[in-house]
């Protein structure tokens, strides 16, 4: 795809973002719903692609955590029909007056949520990434410009058929579902670059995308950065309960941004708890500091790098420290800004590790794993952003909007 191809895409999508910000959104939901239906009925359809992408990511020698990822099913299919869905059932986040007030002049002044236009997003082998994101942008009245992988090409283009049916259903332009077909690096490069139609870019992918993104995209982003996430257990810690909890915040599944990929261990607990993830997960490989060797020789020694790893596969560094405030400064140190858990029974303590760790999301005796859009009631999310602004977290519907000011008078100058 030339660039000249690209742009003319491009003004095709923004063309198409234009009519979505003028539409009602009952249609933005009836197209939602029309397409759950398509990709159920076309199900056979999507799975043959994805076989398809599946077996040529086995002849590259692709691990198996990058297999899952790619993998659809009957359940993930219907999970991704239920997900449009969901979303379809969600308050319109647009119109919603985030703040008013009367100045002293009489000006009236408010803040409304409006569609943030053209949303361009770049992810790696994770087709339900293609409906989550293109459902959330559509029902935000923004258009969803899409740029996968090559090892989820196919699945991608059923996918985003399916969606295109349910917009054409609606009355509304296909256009607004777009899928950048050319998986080259230099199009990726210049899909970056799109100043003028893309409004917004959410990468979601590995470290080498990320770099990327940072060395050339000229557009506005928002960073769906690493997930290095800890989970600290405290000396006042129930040992049941930090089991249960770091095995589901590692073995669940893996090979995913909000996995636990570092545990930090308070000495006094230390031996027990090590003691008790060998017998539990003795699937996982246990990467410990010189202390946690020591008291459990069985584990392999860290090497130097791998506190800041995100492993995506089941393996976990182990850290002891003496106390919170090294836990703490540990994980400040070491962390991604993903999401950081504390297991502990004391109050104070995990209100001190809420406080101060620096993370987009913390969280007392529960796993890591609960930091996913659909979990926290988002009804999906088109990324996890490790940054600051505009937005934080999982982000929903809310964090596809921008604001609007709103200023009635009835005559005022300005002095």
């Amino acid at each position: 795809m030339t660039v000249r191809d690209l742009s003319e895409l491009g003004e095709r999508v923004r063309a198409a973002a234009r009519v979505l910000g003028t539409s009602s959104d009952a249609q933005r939901c009836d197209a939602l719903r029309a397409a759950a239906a398509r990709l159920r009925d076309q199900a056979s359809v999507v799975l043959t692609a994805n076989a398809s992408d599946i077996e040529r990511a086995r002849s590259d020698g692709a691990t198996t955590t990058a297999i899952d990822r790619l993998t659809l099913s009957d359940q993930r299919l219907e999970a991704m029909a239920q997900g449009l869905e969901t979303v379809a059932m969600l308050s319109n986040p647009l119109g919603e007056r985030v703040d008013s007030k009367t100045l002293a002049n009489g000006l009236r002044v408010e803040r409304v949520r409006v569609p943030l236009g053209v949303v361009g997003i770049i992810y790696e082998n994770r087709p339900n990434v293609t409906s989550d994101a293109a459902a959330l942008c559509l029902r935000a009245a923004n258009a969803a410009f899409l740029r996968g992988s090559s090892g989820a090409l196919a699945s991608n283009q059923a996918i985003v058929s399916a969606l295109r049916f349910g917009l054409a259903q609606a009355g509304l332009p296909e256009d607004a579902i777009s899928l950048v077909e050319d998986v080259s690096h230099e199009t990726a490069v210049h899909f970056m670059q799109l100043n003028g139609v893309i409004d917004c870019l959410i990468p979601r992918g590995g470290p080498s995308l990320i770099a990327s993104m940072r060395e050339n995209a000229t557009v506005p982003y928002v960073l769906d950065g690493d997930g290095i996430c800890h989970v600290y257990v405290d000396a006042a810690a129930n040992l049941d309960m930090a089991e249960r909890i770091v095995i589901n915040a590692k073995v669940q599944r893996p090979g995913v941004c909000n996995a636990m990929e570092s545990l930090v261990l308070h000495a006094d607990i230390a031996q027990e708890l090590l003691e008790r993830l060998s017998i539990s997960m003795p699937e996982v490989s246990l990467l410990g500091d010189e202390r946690a060797v020591a008291l459990l020789p069985s584990l392999h020694a860290a090497a130097e790098g791998d506190f800041d790893r995100e492993f995506l596969d089941l393996i976990a560094s182990v850290k002891i420290v003496d106390g919170l405030p090294e836990a703490i400064a540990f994980i400040n140190e070491h962390g991604s800004g993903h999401s950081e858990a504390i297991v502990t029974d004391d109050g104070v303590a995990a209100e001190m590790f809420l406080a101060h760790v620096d993370a987009a999301a913390v969280l007392h005796n529960a796993s890591t794993r609960f930091v996913d859009g659909g979990e926290l009631g988002l009804g999906a999310e088109v990324g996890i952003s490790t940054q600051k602004l505009h937005a934080r977290g999982p982000m929903g519907l809310e964090a596809l909007t921008s604001v609007r000011w709103v200023i009635r008078g009835e005559g005022q100058v300005r002095s």
